[in-house]
């Protein structure tokens, strides 16, 4: 097993654009049905005859960003961008129905098999991380690597941290938010946040995602966010985000075996992780567990990465995760 520990990137010394790949356009871009109900949005970037990579987004309901396709050297890779079931540009925008894990790893399958893909590598960041190793299991022939970041394993234990265990870390902010729900509710605030983010009433459920995604954006940096009051503007990024994760979460995220005992399935394949030293959303055991699982992996931890994908640090780590993995492949 190969851990490794990466020299710290202060971030006053490099922005996000110094460490990521120039802004492309895409050279092809629509929508996939993939159901009655449901359609995939999808982009192609980089070179239509480079190795296939798939971004493979988190919340669950995050949608993918303008930077998502700026992780991969565009010469090398041919990067496809998709939001998920009921994210930002897929239609219908947050809706639940119709919407496991099961499906999103059927609609990769249709999306591969759509764009004609024989293999390709898959990026999954936090949830992404989750559902990327998952539709390896469930499809191990068609893939050749993974990269992953931000690991979180969908565990109960996972779950009961991200909504009581931050309260050791960030103790106002988590007190903030478990007091937005009445006190008598505060016992399981789970199923309190579901049952008002799947709310018809927009009054209800915006006021349940703004309250829910202010703390999860404050807990996922190092630093102060200054972009924190940008991000809650965005109504559909807080909606989309709040909502499928309290459904996923309520779910026990749709797995029906744990990650871990799957990995025999894909851990012949090439695999490198990253993991923010402080990221305190996704610890950096469930990295360690996932590496201690797959002979041949390489871990690597970010001394001052906390968990956003978008922290300089983190991002810089991801770029040279890509760049080592031409040679893997």
């Amino acid at each position: 097993m190969t851990v490794s520990i990466l020299p710290p990137l202060f971030k006053s010394e490099k922005t996000l654009d110094q460490v990521l790949f120039p802004p492309i356009e895409p050279f092809d871009e629509g929508y996939i049905p993939v159901s009655e109900l449901h359609s995939l949005w999808y982009a192609q970037y980089g070179n239509p005859q480079g190795v296939p990579v798939l971004v493979v987004h988190g919340g669950p309901g995050g949608g993918c960003s303008p930077n998502s396709p700026r992780y991969f050297d565009p010469a090398f890779y041919r990067i496809i961008l998709v939001d998920q079931r009921g994210a930002m540009r897929s239609t219908p925008f947050g809706e639940m129905e119709e919407n496991t894990t099961l499906h999103l790893i059927e609609d990769f399958e249709k999306v591969r098999q759509t764009l004609g893909i024989e293999k390709w590598v898959l990026f999954g960041y936090s949830w992404g991380s989750i559902l990327s190793m998952a539709y390896g299991q469930a499809h191990p022939e068609v893939m050749l690597g993974f990269l992953l970041g931000g690991v979180l394993l969908g565990t109960p234990q996972d779950a009961h941290h991200l909504w009581y265990g931050l309260r050791e870390h960030y103790p106002e902010a988590w007190e903030e938010f478990a007091a937005f729900i009445p006190e008598e509710e505060r016992c399981d605030l789970q199923a309190a946040y579901y049952k008002r983010l799947k709310d018809p009433n927009p009054d209800v459920h915006m006021a349940a995602a703004h309250a829910f995604m202010k703390y999860d954006f404050t807990v996922a940096t190092l630093l102060e966010n200054p972009l924190l009051s940008e991000l809650l503007q965005n109504d559909k990024l807080v909606l989309g985000v709040a909502r499928t994760f309290a459904h996923y979460a309520s779910h026990g995220f749709f797995l029906k075996t744990p990650l871990l005992e799957g990995l025999p399935r894909i851990s012949h394949l090439p695999a490198l992780i990253v993991q923010g030293r402080h990221d305190v959303l996704t610890r950096p055991l469930g990295a360690y567990e996932v590496h201690q699982h797959w002979p041949g992996s390489k871990l690597s931890f970010v001394p001052d990465g906390s968990h956003s994908g978008f922290d300089p640090s983190i991002s810089q780590a991801i770029v040279m995760a890509g760049e080592e993995m031409k040679g893997l492949l």
